[in-house]
């Protein structure tokens, strides 16, 4: 299962998927907190630039690439099932596209949809941002936490 091309789809995806759990754990752990030490109207003005400015190409291809590739991984493990890498390569995929593509795509893009047509300095702006940095970032953790083990498991099928 593991021949040039298939290693080598392998070790992209589990680069990428470590690249996705950095940048996560950095919201996690100074971002998201930074932002609740400030008032209201800046948090939201601020993550709603966040926001904006994450629609990139340079994001966008890191969040994306590794979902196609996962995808692919998914469809190449279960046609070599049996083989020492598959599960491992399955298993990595599926974590990566559960945590990282389905919780962004289900759970933290509404979220920020909500957040976007939110005013910054209307009264119920202060209310919003509290339910949306609580629940935004536990689903934050999540998908570090996905994306590393994904990570993880995908390098262990490498070395495999």
């Amino acid at each position: 299962m593991m021949d040039g091309f298939v290693y080598a789809l392998t070790l992209v995806t589990a680069v990428l998927s470590g690249l996705m759990a950095g940048s996560y754990f950095v919201f996690s752990v100074m971002v998201m907190p930074a932002l609740a030490r400030l008032p209201s109207a800046s948090a939201v003005a601020a993550m709603q630039a966040i926001n904006a400015a994450a629609v990139r190409p340079w994001f966008m291809t890191a969040f994306f690439l590794p979902t196609v590739l996962s995808l692919v991984l998914i469809v190449v493990s279960v046609a070599n099932w049996g083989e020492d890498a598959a599960a491992l390569v399955l298993a990595g995929s599926v974590v990566f596209l559960a945590g990282n593509f389905a919780l962004t795509a289900g759970f933290h893009v509404p979220r920020n949809n909500a957040l976007a047509d939110v005013d910054p300095k209307a009264p119920e702006a202060q209310e919003r941002w509290a339910g949306y940095l609580s629940s935004w970032t536990t689903g934050n953790h999540l998908r570090a936490a996905a994306c590393l083990a994904a990570a993880a498991l995908l390098t262990v099928a490498l070395a495999t």
